[in-house]
């Protein structure tokens, strides 16, 4: 498989002519050594994770950076966060010197606090996620879409273990004192299956055999390394008493099938759980498509204590919102938009411009939207939504 553009190609660019270093954050093994190679063919190449690399610099990081020929890619520098402090004093050297420091990183959290401390207005920060069904047509809701695995799907039953694998040893344990790696990999496989559930903390807690403190730590792990979606209620206040708890969903539906123990298409259709699957995936395309865009992420669910759910809000400013529900058959009934019209009608009265979808489980493009499952409720089939040059936000 040749190179595959990636949609936040443009933002990248654009802010390499504008600001002196670059941070591209994202989960290990979504793209963003290849992307930053290719977009700057020029720039050196450093791995910071390499224990001998990591001493050396650790000894003495001027030197290090003194010798370091600009401009230059840092990968994973999370794991020398150190060194922000001598890019920031070689960047005030020269501020108007612009594409100089590509940074990336697998864990969000230790970068961020290192831009926060030591590159404010120095550095624009973005994220990648594995590809985007707008960016392969081979991303499918049995295989995600790391790029790897898009590459080689026969050795997708090889490749998640032992990415599983890598993840714990390296993300997990440099973040986290977690010293029982085998009791984290089980609580990942159980967040796996309350896909599209309201968190529980109590229920992981008991169902893991630890304690709700330690849920919660772990939570944050797995949102500081990409790896975990939470998608929290809207909070508007229509009259009706709100749940308050957000959905949970892996934010790869390839490796949520993994840790499912899912590996064909016979087996994902006859889950039990390819409904929040899908759902785990519609949501995830709808951030890929907010983020390539240059977007703010912006994603909630709507449910309230009389029975009203929907799957997905997504607000497009101005008052103006998308209702949509994913439906992991192929094919959709006129009583799947039976919540859509009802929210639509109360937010309506509320001052709110609506668009009305159902998503369902359709990869194929084979036009326009359909306008068939009652008033100004349409259907697209997710490929149809999500296709090369299209979007949520731009079909409307």
């Amino acid at each position: 498989m040749s190179f595959i553009r990636r949609a936040i190609e443009n933002e990248l660019l654009k802010a390499s002519r504008n600001f002196p270093a670059l941070i591209l954050t994202g989960p290990r093994r979504a793209g963003k050594t290849t992307l930053l190679k290719k977009l700057f063919p020029r720039a050196a190449y450093h791995l910071l994770e390499d224990p001998d690399v990591i001493s050396r610099v650790r000894t003495d990081p001027r030197q290090f950076l003194e010798e370091v020929r600009l401009p230059a890619i840092l990968d994973e520098i999370q794991n020398l966060p150190e060194l922000f402090s001598y890019v920031r004093t070689r960047i005030d050297q020269s501020p108007r010197r612009t594409g100089r420091w590509f940074l990336t990183g697998s864990q969000d959290a230790p970068l961020m606090r290192g831009v926060s401390e030591s590159m404010a207005g120095r550095a624009a920060v973005f994220q990648l996620l594995p590809l985007s069904l707008g960016e392969s047509a081979r991303v499918s809701v049995l295989r995600g879409g790391f790029p790897e695995v898009l590459l080689r799907p026969s050795a997708a039953r090889m490749w998640f273990p032992s990415y599983v694998q890598t993840y714990l040893e390296r993300d997990v344990r440099a973040i986290s004192s977690i010293r029982d790696l085998g009791t984290f990999r089980r609580f990942l496989s159980l967040l796996a299956s309350r896909c599209g559930q309201m968190l529980n903390k109590t229920d992981l807690a008991s169902s893991t055999g630890v304690a709700i403190p330690t849920v919660t730590e772990w939570l944050n792990i797995l949102e500081t390394t990409a790896q975990l979606l939470l998608v929290p209620p809207f909070y508007e206040n229509f009259g009706k008493r709100l749940v308050k708890s957000p959905k949970v969903y892996l934010a790869d539906s390839g490796l949520a099938c993994h840790l499912l123990g899912i590996e064909t298409e016979r087996m994902l259709h006859r889950s039990p759980f390819l409904g929040p699957i899908f759902e785990g995936f519609v949501a995830s395309e709808i951030l890929k498509d907010q983020i390539n865009a240059g977007r703010r992420r912006e994603l909630y669910y709507f449910r309230d204590q009389q029975g009203l759910e929907v799957d997905f809000l997504v607000p497009r400013g101005d008052r103006q919102v998308i209702l949509l529900e994913a439906k992991a058959s192929a094919t959709v009934a006129p009583q799947v938009a039976l919540p859509l019209a009802r929210l639509g009608q109360i937010m309506s009265k509320k001052g709110y411009r609506v668009e009305r979808l159902v998503v369902h489980r359709s990869l194929k493009s084979h036009g326009p939207g359909i306008s068939a499952l009652g008033r100004q409720v349409r259907a697209w089939g997710v490929g149809e939504l999500f296709a090369r040059g299209r979007g949520i936000m731009s079909v409307l």
